[in-house]
């Protein structure tokens, strides 16, 4: 882990909100991890990774950055996508400055986002992430498409992953932040608790685990969650909307579900510091991605 200093000449105090925006896989949840330095997103090679909006907090002596890492943008097809697009536009709504990141090696962002941050009137930064990776045509491609924009708008070339010029990208935000005492308690690294991040990691396990639509159709539900001094309990519910999805992620003797809860207990241990028991079910409701009320019940219409 390492963590990021910045000290400013002014000894006025800055606050303010950052909204990092892009299309899946560009590296959003990456460049907040490595922004505020902990593992507060979860980032697999999958696309829709992250599902909902979630706050990180940068803070120093004279400022404090809460960037908000938000589901990739996406044309929804149904109802939890949706609401995934909303905490982008919410994000959006709220910002004091924007981060757009683009993956040179992918599609670029659609015109009505570029049209809409246009619109917003709000600092933006867009961000070429993945130069390590990238080749000399495909990083001048991306520069000739942001010379078509006719807003102003600041621009930079980094490797989210391997930490390169982030810390440049940081001295550009905190020119946007503007005057203000800290919104959250400097101790806070994240505005989400314990019981989501465990949720998160489950999550994160599936996704590596298992292959085509499964992942995407599973939501991870905490129904309990003990602190206590020695170890942290946690009680667990993978949901699935159908009963076939219910067996695959159970696997032949229960094997499957095994090495997802071992993964987790493993990666929760080193998140909270200290021994975990988890334990975790496997429930069906039906078509859960497309029912608004189940969505509210799982914290995707906030």
């Amino acid at each position: 882990m390492y963590i990021i200093h910045i000290k400013l000449d002014s000894k006025t105090h800055k606050s303010g909100f950052v909204t990092i925006i892009g299309k899946p896989n560009a590296g959003k949840s990456t460049l907040m991890n490595a922004l505020v330095g902990e593992k507060l997103s979860i980032v697999t090679p999958k696309a829709q990774t992250t599902r909902h909006r979630i706050f990180g907090i940068l803070n120093a002596d004279d400022f404090q950055i809460v960037f908000s890492d938000t589901p990739g943008i996406i044309t929804p097809h149904y109802e939890m996508q949706k609401s995934m697009m909303k905490f982008v536009s919410y994000s959006l709504e709220d910002a004091d400055a924007i981060i757009c990141l683009t993956d040179p090696m992918d599609e670029k962002i659609e015109p009505e986002m570029v049209e809409r941050i246009k619109k917003s009137r709000i600092p933006v930064v867009f961000v070429t992430n993945k130069i390590d990776e990238a080749t000399s045509a495909q990083l001048e491609a991306i520069r000739q498409w942001y010379a078509t924009f006719d807003f102003p708008y600041h621009t930079i070339e980094i490797s989210a992953l391997k930490s390169k010029n982030t810390i440049e990208l940081l001295g550009m935000i905190l020119q946007f932040m503007p005057i203000h005492p800290p919104y959250y308690d400097k101790e806070d690294l994240t505005d989400r608790p314990e019981r989501f991040f465990a949720s998160e990691i489950i999550r994160e396990k599936i996704l590596l685990n298992y292959r085509q639509e499964i992942p995407y159709s599973c939501e991870v539900i905490i129904s309990g969650f003990k602190d206590k001094p020695e170890m942290n309990v946690v009680m667990a519910e993978i949901i699935v909307e159908r009963d076939s999805q219910k067996g695959i992620i159970i696997g032949p003797k229960g094997a499957m579900l095994k090495k997802v809860g071992t993964e987790a207990r493993i990666a929760m241990e080193e998140f909270f510091g200290k021994k975990v028991f988890l334990e975790t079910h496997v429930r069906v409701i039906k078509d859960w991605r497309s029912n608004i009320n189940q969505l509210k019940k799982f914290g995707y219409e906030n």
